[in-house]
């Protein structure tokens, strides 16, 4: 079986095509921003409040095969990062991030939103035309981006460090890989007659991923290189599994210290 990889970009965006049988998968560019200290707090602050709006309220799912394919791949991906992390953490499952995905699922709209959302979660976006045969289908261009990605070694990045990515984008690769992003929620939403960069797509499914703390900031690496779990942060205890510094306990509720 054939892969096609093709980069094509359109205002400022960057579409990744690839396709696989008679399906057709696309990834949404994620942003570089600015670092702003003021973000944990208001993050925080937009968590405690109903970010869900009332006519999505109606009960969606992803499946439980689905949460635990997403989740697992994002921690095998993280473990296995080049050069080694010293800081990387665990990601677990959170619901709310799970239900904020569901919420812009639902809108059907292929960019990332909702904007005030995005002022403190990072997002990648996957969509694939047709029926797909595992959820990794959806997920699995974020990573393959990795290949254009080169890491910025301390030396280079004095004072900040420079973004090298000798590909199109690799924004989706380094969201994946950020550290400190330790919690994900997703969803997936069947679209009928999404309008993907002008076309429309009659029957497609739709994944969204959101992270919190939020990555890709400009002039930052994704992590600290060195041994594996060396750098942790003190809330971990020192406890590692895999190569990624390891909670005591998992919830799937956010929480700050």
């Amino acid at each position: 079986m054939t892969v096609l990889h093709t980069c094509l970009c359109l205002t400022g965006l960057v579409l990744w095509i690839i396709q696989e049988s008679s399906a057709l998968v696309l990834s949404n560019v994620t942003e570089l921003l600015q670092h702003n200290a003021e973000m944990e707090p208001a993050l925080r602050r937009f968590l405690q409040t109903d970010s869900v709006p009332r006519s999505n309220r109606r009960k969606r799912h992803i499946s439980q095969r689905d949460r635990l394919g997403i989740l697992e791949y994002h921690n095998w991906v993280r473990s296995q990062v080049f050069p080694p992390a010293a800081n990387m953490e665990y990601m677990i499952w959170d619901d709310r991030l799970a239900k904020s995905a569901e919420a812009w699922a639902a809108q059907c709209v292929w960019d990332h939103g909702p904007p005030s959302l995005m002022r403190y979660i990072g997002q990648n976006l996957s969509t694939q035309s047709g029926r797909y045969r595992s959820i990794l289908d959806l997920v699995k261009s974020w990573y393959d981006e990795g290949r254009y990605y080169s890491y910025p070694h301390p030396r280079e990045c004095n004072p900040r460090c420079p973004n090298k990515c000798s590909g199109a984008v690799c924004s989706h690769y380094t969201q994946m890989v950020w550290a400190a992003s330790n919690r994900i929620g997703c969803a997936v939403h069947t679209c009928n007659n999404m309008n993907v960069w002008g076309a429309s797509w009659r029957r497609t499914t739709f994944l969204v991923c959101n992270y919190s703390i939020k990555g890709n900031w400009i002039g930052e690496a994704p992590y600290k290189s060195g041994k594996p779990c060396s750098a942790c942060p003190p809330s971990y205890g020192g406890s590692c599994s895999n190569n990624m510094c390891f909670p005591g306990v998992i919830s799937n509720k956010l929480s700050f210290k």
